[in-house]
């Protein structure tokens, strides 16, 4: 009997108080590219699960990093040589996401310090992987910076610094814009949960992203059956080309 009082007071000893926990929710965890698609919000809102008081400094902060099938790129320089435009060096980037949206409640130096952002690859440029380039390439970093840029530019990379609403500590909430170019696959959602830029808990889910409908039977076409779908885009080509030709003879005529 004391020896069982003694195991039951070193559990209750050594067991950790309940951390702050984060809750997820999505609007919808499928988004379907038709022949129409040109991009989609996502909603995303949760809460910080917890059994004791808020605890006031420093504040909680929210973290959302929502990413794209990744793949290697390549990169090229391209400088004016006798007149013309040429390309010049060619760096590939190991791993670069197609999509990529991080979300933070307030500027995200103060939602993640720099350790946690190395430990979790969080950052835009953090989540881009770049090995080695060639010895020959002067300041290879501009190549993924340029990846960067770019992708800024077409809406594929968004830093939305202030972007999640935070509630007293507890509810949580955000929009994506996702792009009426994005790739087809699973796109992972990371929610971190912070206190003074450490992580004290994080959540992960899954997006889906596929084409449906026309867009779908088309995809699969011209990989499962080429020679079709060059044939039947050969003939398709070929009507609309009769069809505006008989309607331009048509209005000369009227």
């Amino acid at each position: 009997m004391l020896l069982r009082s003694l195991l039951l007071l070193l559990t209750l000893v050594t067991l950790p108080a309940r951390a702050e926990e984060v809750v997820l929710g999505l609007s919808q965890d499928k988004v379907a590219i038709t022949a129409t698609f040109n991009g989609k919000e996502i909603l995303l809102f949760g809460a910080v699960k917890r059994e004791t008081t808020i605890q006031e400094t420093p504040p909680l902060q929210v973290v959302i990093a929502v990413s794209g099938p990744t793949g290697p790129i390549t990169v090229r320089r391209k400088e004016r040589r006798f007149g013309i435009w040429v390309n010049t060096d060619a760096v590939e980037v190991d791993t670069a996401p197609s999509f990529y949206a991080v979300a933070t409640s307030a500027p995200f130096s103060e939602s993640l310090s720099n350790v946690e952002d190395q430990r979790h690859k969080v950052s835009i440029p953090l989540a881009i992987r770049s090995v080695g380039a060639p010895m020959d390439v002067a300041n290879p970093q501009d190549f993924t910076e340029a990846v960067i840029r770019i992708r800024q530019n077409e809406g594929l990379y968004q830093k939305l610094d202030g972007a999640v609403r935070f509630d007293e500590q507890t509810l949580f909430r955000t929009t994506i814009q996702m792009p009426a170019n994005l790739t087809e696959g699973n796109y992972p959602t990371r929610i971190f949960l912070t206190r003074g830029g450490n992580v004290v808990s994080q959540f992960e889910t899954v997006i889906n992203v596929n084409k449906v409908g026309l867009e779908r039977w088309l995809y699969d076409l011209s990989r499962e059956n080429p020679l079709w779908y060059g044939l039947m885009s050969l003939a398709i080509a070929i009507a609309a080309g009769w069809g505006a030709s008989a309607a331009f003879s048509l209005l000369r005529r009227g």
